[in-house]
């Protein structure tokens, strides 16, 4: 017998049980079939899994209904709701949303004016050091990696768009550090274009919560969304959920008593 075994060696005296049943002797119960994984729940953490909701709307035509209602509320609650990276430009919008990644927007407006003093334009940044760069913004976190991506962004758009942020998705997002939600944040605030909607970690949970959508990943989520709203209000949404989850729905405990969309969330009261 191998060495090493953590589990108990049986005597050699007493015989393992047949796996034959004895005639007339009571069929044994198989054990309990595990829950099924599908796509939507394997490998996920908890965090990106779609939120528990009492009455998710059951049609598309329901979903319309209480997007509409959400749309309006937040409006009327949130009139100011806008981008909160401080910026004057395309250029400085793609930085500042860049290393606001796993970042506060307050801590990027802190470290954006002493990047853009050095470094105003593409072509300043295309040249920089990258030491330079990573003691600048070194406070946000993945300093390394994003000083790489803001200087490597720098030199694709001299190279391809003489310094200049394109204005389409299919261009923004083979830059370095740039993503679709990343593109979609430049399109709707620097250039009023709506082409997508910006799903960050807010968006993600009320419009889970709000029983919007069942899908754990931002492009699911973006594609439930964009023929649940107006298309010239997508960028807005983005701001306006934002917003909300920063100030009333937060992720932890949600302060439903004072939602304006209590009503018609299916979620609301459920954790507290």
């Amino acid at each position: 017998m191998a060495r090493g075994s953590n589990s108990p060696r049986q005597p050699l005296s007493v015989k393992k049980p047949s796996k034959v049943a004895k005639k007339g002797a009571a069929p044994e119960k198989s054990a309990a079939p595990k829950a099924r994984r599908t796509s939507k729940t394997y490998g996920l953490k908890p965090s990106q899994r779609a939120a528990p909701v009492a009455k998710s709307p059951k049609t598309k035509a329901d979903k319309q209904r209480v997007a509409g209602v959400v749309l309006e509320r937040l409006k009327a609650e949130y009139p100011d709701a806008h981008c909160e990276l401080d910026h004057t430009n395309a250029f400085e919008l793609l930085c500042a949303t860049i290393l606001s990644a796993q970042c506060t927007d307050v801590r990027v407006n802190m470290v954006t004016p002493q990047l853009f003093k050095p470094y105003p334009t593409a072509e300043a940044l295309s040249i920089a050091k990258l030491e330079d760069v990573e003691e600048i913004v070194r406070t946000t976190g993945f300093f390394r990696a994003k000083a790489k991506s803001l200087v490597g962004m720098a030199n694709r758009l001299v190279d391809l768009h003489g310094g200049d942020v394109p204005r389409t998705i299919a261009e923004l997002v083979p830059l370095p550090g740039v993503g679709r939600k990343t593109a979609n944040v430049i399109l709707g605030n620097a250039f009023d274009i709506n082409e997508g909607i910006v799903v960050d970690t807010h968006v993600q949970r009320l419009s889970r919560r709000l029983g919007l959508t069942r899908e754990p990943d931002p492009i699911g989520i973006e594609k439930e969304l964009m023929p649940l709203f107006p298309q010239q209000d997508w960028a807005l949404l983005s701001h306006l959920l934002i917003w909300h989850g920063r100030r009333t729905c937060f992720a932890r405990k949600p302060e439903c008593g004072r939602c304006v969309v209590a009503d018609v969330c299916p979620s609301a009261g459920a954790a507290e």
